[in-house]
């Protein structure tokens, strides 16, 4: 069983082993705020009624069928997101196209639309020379280039990006870590991934990688849990999501 902010692979260095030396970020969710946290800037944005998205995905999941699927890998999560599309395009006359939604959601700074604590841990992990990677299914696939760039100042912070939209593997196809890893020039066996997907853990597990589940309801349990497999001491710096 994952375990919020808990490693999936068991980790020795508690007792005295190795510690863990890289480090790979999922994208959406780990880094960028959800976009169940930002339905009310998207429905100002999309000039719709408050209230009108009803998604709750991880912060409801009960009322969301649709996510409980996501995540116990019954469905892609780029299916999931190509039907609220269907529903945005329905309510707005705007095609139904994921980088035409997601404009309205992420607009807004990098500093906005990601977690501070994300951010503060990147800065360490750079700061302590551990290699940092990027392991997405969909930016391409969901943002335009022009918003991409907007990104660059968190982007650049890794030293390789794998994007499944473009390289054409996808999590948790285990060839997926394996390709990040290769490009890192790293082993998988003891590299810490995190992500907010439990499926998607499945497969860097699978390669030995040592999986932390975010839960993006309470982001800080995985962040301290990355320091502590990384030897990083651990950070107060909290989330402050948009409203």
């Amino acid at each position: 069983m994952v375990r919020r902010g808990c490693a999936v692979h068991p980790c020795n260095h508690h007792r005295g082993g190795a510690l863990s030396r890289a480090l790979v970020f999922d994208f959406g969710g780990p880094i960028l705020l959800s976009p169940f946290e930002l339905w009310g800037i998207g429905e100002r944005s999309m000039g719709l009624p408050a209230g009108t998205f009803n998604w709750a995905g991880p912060f409801d999941p009960i009322a969301d069928p649709g996510w409980q699927a996501v995540q116990e890998g019954r469905l892609k999560e780029r299916d999931y997101w190509d039907e609220r599309a269907r529903v945005f395009a329905d309510l707005t006359g705007e095609p139904a196209q994921m980088p035409r939604m997601m404009a309205h959601l992420y607009d807004g700074s990098p500093e906005e639309v990601t977690r501070d604590g994300a951010r503060a841990l990147m800065a360490d992990v750079k700061a302590a020379g551990i290699p940092l990677g990027l392991l997405t299914n969909d930016m391409h696939a969901f943002h335009t280039q022009q918003w991409i760039a907007t990104m660059q100042p968190v982007l650049s912070q890794f030293d390789v990006i794998v994007d499944g939209s473009v390289d054409g593997v996808m999590k948790p196809d285990p060839r997926a870590f394996e390709l990040v890893c290769e490009r890192m020039g790293i082993s998988p066996e003891g590299t810490v991934f995190i992500d907010d997907l439990r499926s998607n853990l499945e497969g860097a597990v699978s390669v030995g990688m040592i999986g932390v589940f975010l839960d993006v309801t309470d982001t800080q349990p995985a962040f301290d849990e990355v320091r502590l497999h990384l030897g990083l001491t651990p950070s107060s710096l909290g989330d402050s999501p948009l409203h």
